[in-house]
Order: structure tokens, then C-alpha cells, then sequence
């Protein structure tokens, strides 16, 4: 038998090995199930709609209690004098309910009478109150609880903090190789005699399938079906293995492919926004292994993304290690003019911020402009939110809250408690009652009314363009040098026309043709406005007779079924249809890169030409390379203009001036006679958007679909590796680990296996996307009998080490300067000037037992949030990156990795240095983790001479201590065995 009991206040965990029971005081969102419990054979589900107010009748767990009734009495006692520790428990109180009784305990915020937190921003009262209710000084201490008190003070001084998330969330992409992290460190205390079912989630962890699904069918009825075949075909193996991981690990909820975008599904479904647990009342709070988790910070839950390294440590128990952020207060006043849409708003809130600078801070919105936001509006600003570069973009919980939590099915009774809670804790935010100023770091401030309509691209999210100003920009990125805003087109062939045959018709392609058009991604696709916006579009356009050309890419990747259910109540599904956007599947597809292949004509056209073809998405990234290798410009776009561009054909117009299209009997159509007004959206939205939808698409997510009920699974703790697949594969983290730390490591004459400039992001590094023919991760693969046709993804191939570190580095749009100008992953191997690919140059050194450091720029390893940009590097032998500044999640990853992350001094970089590459380098460290201190200067050497000195980017002493241990994983597993 195996149950989990949670308790009130302490972070502390106790394993009690022989029993198998476990005691939690990580506040579980549910109780462990036995396996003999289990609802169905699929997957363990527990329903959440109830969000902790009725999760299992209270008779059903007296029995199972019952049974071990002694042992159980025994630990209460243990528990109640771990919970008399916490030095907070003077203001543990009890929340009384309107009709009589109460709602449950919680930590009062107003009962310490401090007037400092009057002051505090909503977002740092969420961190304040988890310190409290986590406090045994020892993970947290009461000075840790003093410095968020003192946020006003402290947080300019980047003072420490631990966090404790109440939940972890999970994609398929980063979700396998987090499974298989956990399997793997399972074996690894089986070997050094521990138990190794401590590896286990502490903390509620959700498992959305989303990441698999590939555009291989569009324009066609059938399109959902023969995709998610073809998905299962290609990740059977992956997704059996995922399915054995819900019944191997407690706590862990695995949502199956077909079911939406896991950032919709937590906004809509997972998300609590508050915790009842056992009548202990605590603010939702989550850390998601995909940068878009900001999204729920819509939904007044503080959630941002983290390495997937960083996420296996939370569920395992071990408190986050964060900075104190500064917070930016952003002010929004007025209203949106007619037909300007929230992606619009979120692209110039995009450009604002990113101008502003907001690299690891919090942006909390306030201002009377929030009254005219809708929660999908909020939403989709704080989905962004690592675009513009902030941690989190947060909305504190108001009435539109509230009202969004009813539409989406959330009872009654939870809602009331959820209200209740909040004010209670001084957590809400009511706009009828005069408003205390809260203190912020910075101030930034939006009219809303200045918006307009506008797209970003053709390489960076940030990037603005208004609608107006397009075509003039689009003129000049074919006339700039090639760079973001460049394609260095020379000027005679810039109106060149190539005609091909499509199919039994001439088509037509010039720069700047549109060949994808595609409403996909989370940022988008959970908000009816522009959804249904995008299906008056298209019944403007069939009314006047107009089509979208064959020739371009049509598809609709709903975030989950809701969305079908109110494109079909409102009957403009069939006129999206007509247009070819036919729905494709239910995840990610486009955004990310799975936009499946191009007709063979439309890509020989383009590669036969060098065309400057383009993509325009309803995405949040469009990063050049990731939407797909040939679309070398991509547009990020609201729903309804992407359907506008599709018709149009081009990027090359203005919609003011120019037609986008033609009616059967000749007459010009204009953007404006198919664009909706926002009265038209609002009353779509009204009449389609209904409860019921929504509780009838996540009552049905726990019956699966019939291909996810047929794979059959063992029932063993212990994975059992397979030695031949190319899927899931035993890595070798802790191979010959031992129980004694390896200590900090130095690096000595190292050489320089890649320099890199300015914006090197997780797309370049990590591999993503399809795997090309001639690559290393394609030899691998062809070696051990896996055809062309069945390479997959990378994404589905996170499972292994080996096409990964094969694959890292390997992006065909990369620019190392070792090359000199050549573009595409390659490098040179310095000892003997040949160029290779860069896994081969890199296994080549290690072989020789050479370490290898890279060389980068600004921002290097920004974009979304990827294990294998720093699992990669590691395993190619890499022991350093010295760079000009790092994204705050890649960093961390490195650290846990246990790789050096370095800072020029301000002002310098490689190249002031004089320092090409062709150096090797030598940088010392202590023998001893103690005699490091986080953000310390260290002086790099070269063998010709050169010195300088950087900044170790260890930045607290936890981080230290993972370095020491040779990364996070194997410091988990060592200390879990000393327990």
C-alpha cells in the first residue's frame, strides 16, 4: 500500500522505505492512488474540477487510513511537532464561509501587521506567503521570510530566495527526457544502495501531450485523424513510455495526445488559482518546463518556465533557488480602437518591454485599462512574457477573473472559496474600492487606445511592424544587409516571378510570398476573440468570392476542443474551411516547427530561385530556422490577419491601399470589406463561447482516445532500458557516480569549439526540428536501420542522448565566426584546420581528452526554455561559455549541467579582446567549492598571451553546491540517499 498524507506547514519530506508509505508536507493537489485504484487502464486521473474542495469523499480515506491505523497515528504525532516548527504558526487561522462553517486554514498575510506588505507588489506577496507556510529554518528561514518583507529594499541588492512551487507542468518534448531523468536516477540509487523509490514527484506534476504532432495533412476533412495516425506511428514508443511513467511515479498526471495545448489545458482546466489540500488553503503556484507557462499569470497564478534540469529538482522536493526580482508596474488606461486585436496588443506590449529592459524581473499590469481586458486578452499578453524577456507578466486575480473561472466550468463553491481566500490574504484586487499604491521597481505606462494593428518579424518576436508601414519595411529588409531586418536581396532581382506547376495550374511565387499560413500556438489560439474574428475573415472573403491560393499552407491547430465546439455553434468553421484552413490537430504544430513539409513544387520553386519565401503564424516565435527551412521570413500575426495575409497571398502589400484580392466578376476587395469590426467579435463571442463547452471537453479528457487506450505497458518501477531503440535511451549522467562530490572543476588549454555572436538562442543550440539527411543524428540513426521517412523530429527524440548530442549545435541557420562567414553547424577542429560538424569536431576533442569552452555574444540562449541546449553542450565535452550575458533559464541550466557559466566585464567581448577562436584557454578555479563565491571575478588566460577577467555566473550559494556535486541531479541523489 502506498499513501501520501499531506500536512500543514513544513517543507520537510519523510520516506518511510519498508512501509512504502510516504509523508508529505509538500501540500499534494490529490492523493496518491495504489495501483490497484486506478479509474481505468489508461492513465491515473484524478478529476480536478473540484480543485481541492471535495477531491475524494472523506469515508474513502478513513478506511485506506484505517488499515494502518497505528503507523499513521505514530507519524500525525511526528507531523504535528514538525508543524508546531514553523515560527509562522501564530497566524495559521481559519477561513470562515458565508453559509456557516469554514473554507479551511490558512497563513494570514494581514495577521503579521507589518505595513510593508500593504505595499508589496501581488506577485511578491505570492512568494512572501510560500515562504511562511514553508518556513522550518532550515530550506527556509525566517530571514528569508525578512528579505521578501523587505522586497522594497532588497531586491535591488539581488538578495537570495527559496521558492517552493505548489506544482510542476510539463510538455511531451521536455516531459521525456524528464521521465527518463527520473528512471535513470532510479537505477543510479539502486546501484549505490539506496531505495529507489524516493525518486518520486513530491509535488503535483501534469503531463500535457502537444509537442508531437506534425502538419503532415492540411486542406483536408480528414486532416485531425490521419495526423494524430501518423503521430502515433512516429512516437509509440514515446508515448508507451510516458504512459508507463503515470503508473510508475505517484503524483503525476499524463493528459494524452489529441487533448490541446498544455498551456490552454492549464489555463482552462489545471489551473486552482487557489489550493484546498486537506483544508489547508494555499495560492497556486507552478514552474513549467516550457517558457510560454507565463500563460497562467493571466489566471492570477504565478507561473514562469525553467530548465527541465530545474523542474526534475522541484519534484523531487527541492526548493527553487531564485533571486528576489525587481517587479515593473505597467499602467493600462483606455480601450482598444475598433479592429485592433489582443495580439496586437501583446506584439507592442512585446517591443515596450523589450525596449524597457526586463531580463529577470516580474511585470505586474494594474490601471483602469484592465476593466477592458478579458482574461483570454490577459492571457495572451503574459503568455509572451519570455519575448519581452520578464519572468513572469502577472494579473493579479480580479472579478473578470472570477467570471472567466465560472465560464470555464469551475464550480460554484470553488469560486467562492477562491474569492474568499484571496481577499482574505490581501491577494485580490477589487477596482470598485480605492486602490493603495503599490510600490513597483520601475513604471511603464499604455494608453490602450495607441495600439494598432501590427505584426512582428521576419526573424524576432520583437520586432514590430504596424499593418500601415509593411510594405515599406518589407521593401527595405530585402534591401538591408542580411541580419534580423535583412535579406541582402540585390535590387534587380527583387521583383523577380517564378512560375511553376501546381497540381494542373500555373503558380506563381516572388519574395515575399506567403507559402504557411498558420493559426496555431498557445499564445493565440485560447482566445475567442480572435479565433472567431478569424472566422468572420473568412466568411467576409467566401461571401465576396474570394480563396486562398492552393499553393499556400493552410491549417488550424486549436488549443483544445472547446475552441471546435464554438467555431462549430457559430457556423464559421466551414467558412475557415472553404479557405483551407481545415483543423490539422490539437497541439502546437507550426510554432514550434512541425509545419510538415511543403508541396515538392512549392520547394523546388523556392530553392531553385532563392526565394525569400514567407510564413505568417499566429505564434509567439519566429526565430529564423525554427518555423521551417524555407521560410526565411516569418510574421507573427493575429489569427485574423493570418487569414487576411493568406488571401492576399503576400507579405509585399499595403492592405490600405492595395486589394488583397479579386471578386468573380472582377471587382478589387480590400482588407477593410473582410475585416470584423470588434461589435461583430463581441457578439460571436457571446452567443458561442458557453459553460457547457468546457466542462464537456475535460470531462471527456480522461477517457483518452483508442490508440492511447491500446498501448500496453509494464507495471515495473524500474524501467526496463532497451539497448536498440532510437527513442528512449539510458543516458550516461551517472555513470561511475559515486557517493563523494567530484568537487569544482577548472579548465585547462582549452580550445574554442564554436564563437558566436549576439542572440544565440535555444533554437540555434538545441536540436530542433527535422533531422537533415547529411547530419551526424541522420548516420546514427541510418546505421541502425531507421529509414529516412521515419527519422521524426528531434522533439520526439529527446528521449536519447544519442541523436540529442548529435543533433546539439546542428541548426543550418547558425553563424560561427570560426567559419568566416560561412553559415550552417559546422566548425573547425583547430589542431588540424578541418571542418567538420560540430559533434564531430567536439567528439574528436574529447576523444584526445581536450576540453572545449564556446565563445558568444549578448543574450546567448535566449528563446524557449530547452534541457537539451545545456544537456547537449555537456555531453559533447563542453566545460565553459564565456559570454556577454546569458537568458536567466539557459544559465541555470549550464550551472545544473555543470558547466561554467562566464560574463565579460561590461564593454568587452571577444572581439575587443582580440580573441578569435583559434586560442585555447586555460581559466583557473579553487579546488574547493568553499573558496568560490557567486558573482566573483576569475582571470582567463590564453596560450598566446592574452588575460582578461570575467564574472562566474554562479549566482547563489546553492548553485555552488550543485557545481560541486557535478550538477543538480547527481547532488538530488546523493542527498536523497543520506536521508
Amino acid at each position: 500500500m502506498h499513501i501520501a498524507i499531506t500536512t500543514p506547514p513544513t517543507s520537510s519530506a519523510i520516506f518511510i522505505a519498508s512501509s512504502g508509505l510516504r509523508f508529505s508536507s509538500s501540500l499534494l493537489s490529490k492523493p496518491s492512488l495504489s495501483k490497484t485504484s486506478l479509474p481505468s487502464p489508461v492513465f491515473r486521473f484524478v478529476s480536478r474540477r473540484s480543485y481541492g474542495v471535495d477531491w475524494r469523499s472523506t469515508a474513502t480515506l478513513r478506511a485506506q487510513i484505517g488499515t494502518v491505523a497505528p503507523v499513521v497515528q505514530h507519524f500525525q504525532r511526528k507531523i504535528a511537532s514538525m508543524a508546531s516548527e514553523n515560527p509562522f504558526k501564530g497566524i495559521f487561522t481559519t477561513l470562515p464561509s458565508p453559509g456557516g462553517g469554514e473554507f479551511g486554514k490558512f497563513y494570514s498575510l494581514p495577521a503579521l501587521n507589518d505595513p510593508r506588505i500593504d505595499k508589496l507588489p501581488y506577485s511578491i506577496r505570492i512568494l512572501l506567503e510560500s515562504a511562511i507556510r514553508n518556513c522550518d529554518n532550515f530550506q527556509v528561514t525566517q530571514n528569508d521570510v525578512e528579505k521578501i518583507i523587505d522586497w522594497e529594499n532588497t531586491s535591488p541588492k539581488q538578495v537570495e530566495i527559496p521558492f517552493k512551487p505548489a506544482r510542476v507542468l510539463l510538455q511531451d518534448f521536455t516531459g521525456v527526457p524528464a521521465v527518463v531523468d527520473l528512471a535513470c536516477m532510479r537505477d543510479a540509487m539502486n546501484k549505490l544502495g539506496g531505495d529507489s523509490k524516493k525518486i518520486n514527484p513530491l509535488v503535483p506534476v501534469d503531463l500535457v501531450i502537444d509537442h508531437s504532432v506534425q502538419v503532415d495533412v492540411a486542406r483536408s476533412a480528414n486532416a485531425v485523424q490521419a495526423n494524430m495516425d501518423l503521430e502515433f506511428q512516429r512516437n509509440n514508443e514515446r508515448f508507451a513510455f510516458l504512459k508507463w511513467g503515470s503508473h510508475a511515479f505517484d503524483n503525476m498526471l499524463v493528459v494524452p495526445p489529441g487533448s490541446g495545448i498544455v498551456h490552454q489545458v492549464n489555463l482552462e482546466y489545471l489551473g486552482r488559482v487557489v489550493f484546498n489540500t486537506d483544508g489547508i488553503l494555499y495560492p497556486d503556484s507552478v514552474v513549467g518546463t516550457d517558457s510560454h507557462t507565463t500563460m497562467i499569470d493571466g489566471l492570477g497564478v504565478a507561473g514562469w518556465g525553467v530548465g527541465g534540469i530545474e523542474a526534475e529538482a522541484t519534484m523531487l522536493g527541492q526548493p527553487m533557488s531564485m533571486v528576489l526580482p525587481g517587479v515593473v508596474g505597467f499602467k493600462l488606461s483606455g480601450k482598444l480602437q475598433n479592429g485592433v486585436t489582443a495580439t496586437d496588443l501583446v506584439l507592442t506590449v512585446t517591443q515596450m518591454l523589450r525596449k524597457h529592459g526586463v531580463v529577470g524581473k516580474f511585470v505586474e499590469f494594474f490601471g483602469e485599462g484592465m476593466s477592458e481586458l478579458s482574461l483570454a486578452d490577459r492571457a495572451t499578453i503574459a503568455n509572451m512574457s519570455p519575448e519581452y524577456g520578464a519572468t513572469m507578466g502577472f494579473f493579479p486575480v480580479d472579478h473578470v477573473t472570477l467570471q472567466y473561472l465560472k465560464l470555464t466550468g469551475r464550480s460554484d463553491d470553488t469560486v467562492a472559496m477562491i474569492e474568499a481566500y484571496l481577499r482574505a490574504n490581501k491577494m485580490f484586487v477589487d477596482y470598485i474600492e480605492p486602490q493603495q499604491e503599490k510600490v513597483y521597481s520601475s513604471y511603464l505606462q499604455l494608453d490602450l487606445g495607441d495600439v494598432e494593428p501590427c505584426i512582428s518579424g521576419p526573424k524576432r518576436p520583437h520586432d514590430r511592424v504596424p499593418i500601415k508601414d509593411m510594405k515599406a519595411d518589407w521593401h527595405s529588409c530585402l534591401d538591408n544587409k542580411v541580419g534580423f531586418k535583412g535579406f541582402a536581396v540585390p535590387k534587380e532581382a527583387q521583383g523577380k516571378v517564378v512560375s511553376f506547376p501546381f497540381h494542373g495550374q500555373t503558380a506563381e511565387l516572388k519574395h515575399g510570398s506567403v507559402v504557411i499560413a498558420a493559426i496555431t500556438s498557445c499564445t493565440n489560439t485560447s482566445n475567442p476573440s480572435v479565433m472567431l474574428g478569424a472566422g468572420l475573415v473568412a466568411k467576409k472573403a467566401c461571401e465576396l468570392g474570394l480563396e486562398v491560393k492552393p499553393w499556400v499552407k493552410t491549417s488550424l491547430a486549436p488549443g483544445s476542443g472547446v475552441v471546435t465546439k464554438y467555431l462549430l455553434k457559430s457556423g464559421l468553421q466551414k467558412y475557415l474551411d472553404q479557405q483551407g484552413f481545415n483543423i490539422v490537430g490539437y497541439g502546437c504544430t507550426t510554432c514550434i516547427g512541425n509545419s510538415g513539409d511543403l508541396d515538392e513544387s512549392v520547394s523546388a520553386a523556392i530553392t531553385d530561385n532563392d526565394i525569400v519565401a514567407a510564413a505568417v503564424l499566429s505564434g509567439n516565435r519566429n526565430f529564423e530556422g525554427r518555423v521551417h527551412p524555407l521560410t526565411r521570413a516569418n510574421y507573427l500575426a493575429s489569427p485574423p490577419l493570418v487569414v487576411a495575409y493568406a488571401l492576399a497571398g503576400t507579405v509585399d502589400i499595403d492592405f490600405e491601399k492595395q486589394p488583397i484580392g479579386t471578386t468573380k466578376d472582377g471587382k478589387s476587395v480590400y482588407f477593410k470589406d473582410v475585416w470584423p469590426s470588434n461589435e461583430e467579435i463581441a457578439e460571436v463571442v457571446q452567443s458561442s463561447v458557453l459553460p457547457d463547452m468546457f466542462k464537456s471537453t475535460y470531462e471527456a479528457i480522461t477517457q483518452g482516445n483508442p490508440m492511447w487506450n491500446k498501448l500496453s505497458v509494464p507495471s515495473s518501477s524500474l524501467y526496463s532500458w532497451d539497448p536498440n531503440s532510437t527513442y528512449i535511451h539510458e543516458p550516461p549522467y551517472f555513470k561511475d557516480m559515486t557517493m563523494d562530490p567530484p568537487g569544482p572543476h577548472g579548465v585547462k588549454d582549452a580550445y574554442c569549439l564554436l564563437n558566436f555572436g549576439d542572440s544565440i538562442t535555444t533554437d540555434h543550440i538545441s536540436p530542433a526540428g527535422s533531422i537533415h539527411k547529411d547530419s551526424p543524428a541522420a548516420k546514427y540513426l541510418l546505421d541502425r536501420g531507421v529509414d529516412r521517412k521515419d527519422f521524426n523530429s528531434y522533439g520526439s527524440r529527446r528521449g536519447n542522448d544519442e541523436v540529442m548530442a548529435r543533433g546539439t549545435f546542428a541548426n543550418i541557420r547558425i553563424v560561427n565566426k570560426l567559419l568566416n562567414g560561412e553559415v550552417g553547424p559546422k566548425t573547425i577542429h583547430i589542431p588540424t584546420g578541418e571542418k567538420l560538424s560540430v559533434f564531430d569536431v567536439a567528439m574528436r576533442y574529447k576523444e584526445a581528452g581536450q576540453d572545449t569552452i564556446v565563445l558568444a555574444g549578448a543574450e546567448y540562449g535566449s528563446g524557449s526554455s530547452r534541457d537539451w541546449a545545456a544537456k547537449g553542450p555537456m555531453l559533447q565535452g563542453v566545460k565553459a561559455v564565456i559570454a556577454k550575458s546569458f537568458e536567466r533559464i539557459h544559465r541555470s541550466n549550464l550551472v545544473g549541467m555543470g558547466i561554467v557559466p562566464l560574463c565579460f566585464k561590461a564593454g568587452e567581448d571577444a572581439d575587443t579582446l582580440g580573441l578569435t577562436g583559434h586560442e585555447r584557454y586555460t581559466i583557473d578555479l579553487p579546488s574547493k567549492a568553499s573558496d568560490i563565491k557567486p558573482g566573483q571575478d576569475v582571470t582567463v588566460t590564453t596560450n598566446n598571451g592574452k588575460s582578461f577577467t570575467c564574472t562566474i555566473r554562479f549566482d547563489t550559494q546553492v548553485e555552488l553546491t550543485y557545481f560541486d556535486h557535478g550538477g543538480i541531479l547527481p547532488y538530488v541523489i546523493r542527498n536523497l540517499i543520506k536521508k
